[in-house]
């Protein structure tokens, strides 16, 4: 290796690991906040901390690592520039391109590698945080109750207690609101003091009140009847509900879906089960809709058995308006709510049929998103790289200030287009290959123009550049017009040039 090289290597190692760590620290930041509440007070060790933090930071070197990718590359060739040595090498006749090749081959390996972390790490440590944050909810879930303000954790409950003994457990001041009848009553309760704990499968709900009234707003059945209300006083009461499980909204596991748990031959057999679970709830769903409840007996549709009545087409052609309009009102009226309740009830088995098959596309769009995730990865931190590269060379800012805003911009354009195209794949409205190259196909094109300025030592703000090829461009335009629609001072000129002749 030359040492111009190593040089090259040296002014760009530095940075790019340095900006990966940057980078991860503040998307590490953005997560502690996010899930804060639910990582304190659990009484966790040490090690399942750490652990579910190096899995954190692992699911997030997809964003990351072209951002640092970008911004490294940024300041190494503008700190080239800044200091002259870019310009040394290229007055010893060194290009552009050979002075970032050692660069080039170091990306090259990193994005090879990033294909492996996509694919390999990035489906475990998912999956390792998944359980971390299930066994937290499941195993060290607690009732710990603010002062003064409701606790909605439990289905259809709702508990305020004005203050909660620290040592003791004891609550006082405890209102709990229970909606859990399914004719829509509900119970009021209300007491002076009590505790409330879980049962150690977290499955039952432990509740004793002291010195307290119950009052149960009972509902009638008919809409014109009045409600009832109940009440009666207890010196102590015991009661024993069962819980499903605790609910805390935000819950990170619910974010996690199985796709993202997976490599990609694992996704590729989850697409193909998806596919097949689509076909037969399609099948399920039209199929019986059609033949046996719509279609069931009406001929003008379905072929008749009936040859005779049977015209070219192989349809039965029969004017049911003017059938029914000759039968009297009461057999119309039969007719008209037999046909009422034969919509109703395809309309309900179709519906549940149209649901398991909206769940079923809703994962197989995700899982081919996810399939595509892994294959625009390496290509998108090449993309990064050839944009900051050439745009370090053309600016000539090194530093931490210029660079960060500059990749700062290209970043948040290439989340946007990354998160409107995966939006419009995850829809179905566009195919997953589109919304998830859509950012390849928009920035690459602009990597090969920062590549050719810098390459030709052209200044990119240059506007007497610029206006010679629109110039250009607009007279290849004008030759090509009719002469009727040329410009007035065009037409002029080809007359001067004529009568000067």
């Amino acid at each position: 290796m030359k040492k111009i090289h190593l040089l090259v290597l040296k002014a760009y190692v530095g940075p790019l690991i340095a900006t990966f760590f940057i980078v991860q620290f503040v998307l590490m930041m953005n997560f502690v906040w996010r899930y804060i509440d639910e990582l304190t007070g659990k009484g966790l060790d040490v090690s399942t901390i750490a652990e579910l933090f190096i899995c954190a930071s692992i699911n997030m070197i997809p964003l990351g690592l072209p951002l640092a990718m970008l911004l490294s590359a940024i300041m190494a060739m503008g700190n080239l520039g800044e200091n002259f040595e870019l310009l040394a090498m290229k007055s010893a006749g060194l290009s552009l391109p050979r002075i970032m090749s050692p660069m080039i081959a170091v990306v090259t390996l990193i994005s090879f590698g990033s294909f492996f972390i996509s694919n390999n790490l990035v489906p475990y440590a998912n999956e390792r945080m998944y359980d971390i944050m299930f066994n937290i909810r499941e195993q060290r879930q607690e009732l710990n109750f603010k002062d003064g303000m409701f606790f909605n954790g439990l289905p259809d409950m709702s508990i305020r207690v004005g203050h909660q003994d620290i040592e003791t457990r004891l609550l006082t001041d405890v209102l709990i609101f229970d909606t859990r009848d399914e004719n829509g009553n509900m119970t009021t309760t209300i007491a002076d003091s009590g505790y409330i704990r879980m049962s150690d499968d977290k499955s039952y709900l432990y509740v004793t009140l002291f010195n307290g009234q119950t009052y149960e707003h009972t509902r009638n059945s008919q809409w014109y009847d009045r409600n009832t209300m109940r009440q009666h006083s207890f010196a102590r009461q015991d009661a024993t509900i069962p819980v499903s499980k605790i609910t805390r909204p935000g819950d990170m596991s619910r974010e996690f879906s199985e796709s993202q748990t997976r490599n990609m031959i694992e996704l590729e057999e989850l697409m193909d089960s998806l596919n097949i679970l689509i076909e037969r709830s399609t099948l399920a769903s039209y199929e019986p809709l059609l033949k046996k409840q719509i279609f069931q007996r009406d001929t003008t549709i379905l072929p008749s058995r009936d040859t005779t009545r049977v015209d070219k087409s192989g349809f039965v052609a029969i004017n049911i308006g003017d059938s029914i309009a000759k039968l009297p009102m009461r057999d119309r009226a039969k007719i008209y709510s037999q046909a009422a309740n034969a919509a109703r009830s395809s309309q309900g088995a179709y519906s549940y049929d149209e649901q398991s098959s909206k769940l079923a596309l809703t994962q197989l769009y995700r899982t081919e998103n996810e399939w595509h995730r892994k294959l625009t990865l390496p290509i998108s931190i090449i993309v990064f790289f050839m944009i900051g590269a050439p745009l370090g060379a053309i600016i000539r800012k090194g530093g931490l200030g210029m660079p960060i805003v500059i990749s700062v911009v290209f970043f948040v354009i290439y989340y946007i287009i990354s998160i409107s195209g995966e939006k419009m794949s995850k829809e179905g409205t566009w195919d997953a290959f589109y919304g998830m190259w859509l950012p390849i196909f928009v920035l690459t094109p602009l990597s090969i123009y920062l590549t050719y300025k810098a390459t030709n030592d052209t200044s990119l703000l240059d506007m007497d550049w610029y206006d010679v090829r629109i110039r250009k461009i607009r007279r290849a335009i004008e030759r090509r017009l009719p002469k009727s629609m040329q410009p007035e001072r065009r037409r002029r000129k080809q007359q001067l040039t004529k009568q000067r002749r």
